[in-house]
């Protein structure tokens, strides 16, 4: 087995800022050459048009297969953001009330308080991940014993074969977390979107999907299981932060935070297409199908989806709440919202989108620089919550102030 990836590099730029190139190219070959990523693809647009374009490493390491800029991944939360603007059209094409009770569509899904009460919850709950509801992955226990896991809730990242509609009714008997709109949380709010979604179209939501997002803006790679698995690329994971990372084995339990269940992973299941369609994780894609919907949404060109909107999108919904671990974050309909630069210390600009995925991704939006960034890896949870995602940000914004110094 080879111990170190090929610092294999595609460039398909029209205007390459030389400054962003030579920053980003330390920061992704330091993770490369240090094994704290596998493989990864990184894309940057700067006022609409792409000025750094990389594929790095190993798509798969064993068989020596070079990433490729058109390799698939398992995007996981990513998948929030395609199925979150999916809602958003809807919503946008009074299709879909964005404040009245869901359960006028879903009547079943009626998940209680503590005190027996069950509330109403909408849609902006849902977006804005304020309605109450968990994850099995975040539960206090190890996974088995928690909540979610006693009455069988796939989180969509497992084989799990239950349907869509099975999994909605086995989350509605979990207790709710909080009232609906007191608090933020992490949850599967976005599955119960993907099943509010198909009430609304009286369609699977593959197709509600197709329909909204990924048709229309031409997202060809996009879709709940790999439309072409020659070019999916192999997971891996480091156990406890040790490099190198192992190849991910089919029903691994890794978490992403110490003390909590953790999330369990089938790598397989971007393989099925039968699998159900899980919004908040069970998705499969590319880096340029991400990159063109990140684009569209900053420069409001989703059909149906007015800029009004998609500034809706990009308001903090959660009031003083948001993500325990992001200082200066707070949460709008399908990503988060930086709002303090300062209490983040980061570089970024007021206003700026950000979200990632489990399988090891990172992708933001700076309006106010008119600055997308896509960066897709094959190494959990490195290139999602570990360093390289901070010193990619900050390679970024130093190339750019380099280069218009």
């Amino acid at each position: 087995m080879p111990s170190h990836s090929p610092m294999t590099t595609q460039q398909v730029v029209s205007s390459p800022i030389p400054l962003l190139t030579s920053a980003v190219d330390v920061a992704l070959d330091t993770a490369l050459s240090e094994q704290r990523l596998i493989g990864a693809v990184v894309l940057i647009a700067v006022d609409g048009q792409i000025r750094y374009a990389r594929a790095a490493g190993w798509a798969d390491r064993e068989t020596r297969r070079a990433m490729n800029r058109d390799a698939l991944f398992r995007l996981a939360s990513i998948s929030k953001l395609i199925v979150s603007t999916a809602a958003m059209v809807r919503i946008a094409q009074d299709r879909l009330d964005l404040d009245a009770p869901i359960q006028r569509l879903l009547p079943e899904f009626r998940p209680m308080l503590a005190d027996g009460s069950r509330p109403d919850i909408s849609a902006r709950q849902l977006l804005s991940h304020t309605a109450g509801l968990g994850y099995r992955f975040l539960d206090p226990a190890p996974d088995g014993d928690g909540p979610h896991a006693r009455v069988g809730v796939s989180d969509g990242m497992d084989d799990s074969p239950v349907s869509l509609a099975e999994n909605l009714r086995r989350i509605a008997q979990v207790p709710l977390q909080y009232a609906p709109g007191t608090a933020w949380g992490y949850s599967l709010a976005t599955d119960v979107l993907g099943a509010l979604l198909e009430a609304v179209d009286g369609q699977p939501l593959p197709t509600v999907v197709e329909t909204a997002v990924t048709g229309p803006l031409s997202m060809r790679d996009t879709a709940f299981h790999a439309l072409d698995p020659a070019r999916l690329a192999t997971a891996y994971a480091a156990a406890d932060g040790a490099t190198p990372p192992h190849r991910l084995q089919e029903d691994e339990i890794a978490s992403p935070f110490p003390g909590l269940a953790g999330i369990r992973f089938s790598p397989s299941r971007a393989l099925d297409p039968h699998a159900f369609p899980s919004g908040g994780g069970g998705m499969v894609g590319s880096a340029d199908d991400l990159m063109r919907l990140l684009e569209a949404l900053r420069r409001a060109r989703v059909p149906s989806l007015s800029a009004g909107w998609i500034a809706e999108m990009g308001r903090v919904q959660s009031g003083p709440h948001g993500p325990p671990d992001s200082p200066g974050v707070g949460f709008g309909l399908g990503f988060s919202i930086l709002h303090d630069p300062a209490a983040a210390a980061s570089p970024e600009s007021v206003g700026t989108w950000r979200w990632g995925g489990a399988y090891g991704h990172s992708w933001f939006v700076d309006p106010s620089r008119r600055l997308s960034v896509v960066a897709l890896t094959n190494t959990l949870y490195e290139g999602m919550s570990g360093a390289f995602v901070t010193e990619l940000r900050d390679a970024i914004y130093a190339g750019l102030q380099g280069a218009e110094a």
